[in-house]
């Protein structure tokens, strides 16, 4: 079996538009797919340039709780990208930035272990790309930025391993783990973001 790292981008679960949008920007501007249009829970509806189980017909998740997305995502380039790329025919942007996809996109809008927000995962199509999650400095900026610019309160990278990475935290980079010294557990973590999740922990955990 091959490797699957993700990242998970926490955020409020009205700000599910917003992160969408944002990802928008983060798409390629060429080569796109035709454009999807998504209906989302709470009845806002999104057009995103991606497809849905690589087709493009409207995706109705008003009354789902997930939504599955094949993206790809404009990165800078550090050497550990250019090393993954090596080979491949992938041309530079103006921003110097180079598309990578495809990257696979769950959005959970109200997970049970943190209902008062929503999960969107990142989960790298190959063993490869997965290493170059771990391993790029870029790649991570880019996640971790996508989640300063919606309003996330976490980030987290799973490298399939007895803990995960926290990336970002409640406004800025860290470089914890879960478990780790500050985090036992996932509920120790999931204490320290605001709003009304945490009420429920109790409830849910």
């Amino acid at each position: 079996m091959g490797l699957d790292y993700a990242y998970q981008v926490i955020v409020p679960a009205q700000n599910v538009t917003r992160a969408l949008g944002a990802l928008t920007e983060l798409a390629p501007r060429t080569l796109r797919p035709p454009p999807l249009a998504l209906t989302l829970p709470g009845g806002a509806e999104v057009v995103v340039p991606f497809t849905s189980h690589f087709k493009s017909e409207p995706v109705d998740c008003s009354a789902s709780g997930t939504l599955e997305l094949d993206t790809s995502i404009m990165f800078g380039v550090d050497d550990v990208v250019r090393e993954y790329c090596e080979g491949r025919d992938l041309e530079l942007d103006e921003l110097r930035r180079v598309a990578i996809g495809y990257i696979y996109l769950t959005v959970r809008f109200a997970p049970e272990q943190h209902p008062g927000y929503a999960s969107l995962e990142f989960m790298a199509a190959a063993s490869g790309m997965s290493r170059m999650f771990e391993r790029s400095a870029a790649v991570r900026t880019v996640f971790t930025d996508l989640t300063a610019a919606v309003g996330g309160v976490c980030c987290l990278l799973d490298t399939e391993s007895d803990s995960v990475q926290v990336c970002w935290l409640n406004g800025r980079p860290t470089q914890d783990t879960v478990p780790g010294p500050r985090f036992p557990n996932y509920r120790d973590l999931v204490a320290t973001w605001p709003g009304e999740a945490r009420l429920l922990l109790g409830a849910v955990l």
